[in-house]
């Protein structure tokens, strides 16, 4: 019996553009699983809990093994969602290393489908762009994808994150740790939850002097609380939550909240004016073209009254 069917009669819903093949989001209003090793194991990433299908039940539902022993054989013949992936499987290179595997990947450059995608689609000033380039954490990922890396303390990449007009997931076999775009001393650290939100938050801020804006790629691993810890616990430091605008931001908030007091550093929360930071970025920008047009108009004439 699969930890799916387990979720989706708890009530639990498949998050699929959160999801990859190896990780499987599902989402009950605030609460979030991740589904792992095709469907028999997963863990929490908001929490401690982890292990197989039993003990998913007696996670979900506060009862003894015994009891989730028959629970779990009530549901045999249960067939769960199976998710629709949009992925081409030749698109991965298993057999390469993940410091391979981003080194064999073009940087983007001006007029680039990456490029194109980051500009148009999502509204990011070709600043901020060039800025993420010349410092190694973008690549050009397939069909006009982006790929933006997680590093360590050390700047090795980790993995990546991969966002496009067709598919978002994280690279097969990385790990994640953290997105970082700024000065890596600084002592303002601006949290958020995707890379794209990351770079948008700069944009709108103007990359303010002092900040290094990060993203946890939409998870939380326990690399990522770690990286934390350690960039927090430096004398000086601020922890700005800039997580989304919704119950699962809040959540992640609230364990940023928890890293802050545990190093004893300030803490601060930074709500996004719309669902989340590219969200409000796209705004800007769709109310700055307006304006544009505007004046470049002719002074409009009134209809002469018949």
């Amino acid at each position: 019996m699969p930890c799916n069917a387990v979720l989706e009669e708890a009530g639990f819903a498949l998050d699929l553009k959160e999801s990859t093949r190896k990780a499987i989001k599902y989402r009950r209003e605030s609460e979030i699983i991740i589904v792992i090793h095709e469907g028999k194991g997963w863990f929490d990433p908001l929490g401690e809990g982890k292990g197989d299908v039993f003990s998913l039940v007696e996670h979900l539902q506060g009862v003894r093994f015994v009891d989730a022993m028959y629970e779990v054989a009530s549901l045999v013949g249960f067939v769960p969602s199976e998710p629709v992936w949009k992925r081409d499987s030749n698109d991965r290179t298993p057999d390469l290393s993940i410091p391979e595997r981003w080194s064999s990947r073009r940087k983007p450059w001006r007029g680039s489908a990456t490029w194109r995608y980051l500009r148009d689609a999502r509204g990011l000033p070709e600043r901020i762009i060039r800025m993420a380039i010349s410092t190694n954490l973008l690549r050009e990922g397939p069909h006009g994808s982006m790929w933006a890396a997680h590093t360590d303390i050390d700047g090795a990449v980790t993995g990546w994150e991969e966002r496009g007009p067709d598919w978002r997931g994280f690279a097969s076999g990385g790990a994640k740790v953290l997105f970082r775009l700024g000065q890596r001393d600084a002592l303002r650290l601006c949290v958020t939850e995707a890379a794209i939100d990351a770079m948008s938050l700069a944009a709108i801020e103007g990359m303010r002097e002092g900040s290094l804006y990060l993203s946890a790629g939409g998870g939380w691993s326990p690399a990522t609380s770690d990286a934390l810890r350690l960039l927090a616990a430096r004398p000086g430091t601020q922890l700005v939550a800039a997580t989304d605008a919704n119950s699962q931001g809040e959540v992640f908030a609230e364990r940023l909240r928890e890293i802050a007091e545990e190093v004893d550093c300030d803490w601060f929360r930074l709500t996004p004016p719309a669902e989340d930071w590219n969200d409000a970025l796209r705004e800007q920008v769709r109310e700055k073209e307006k304006r544009e047009e505007g004046k470049g108009l002719p002074h409009a004439r009134r209809p002469r009254q018949g």
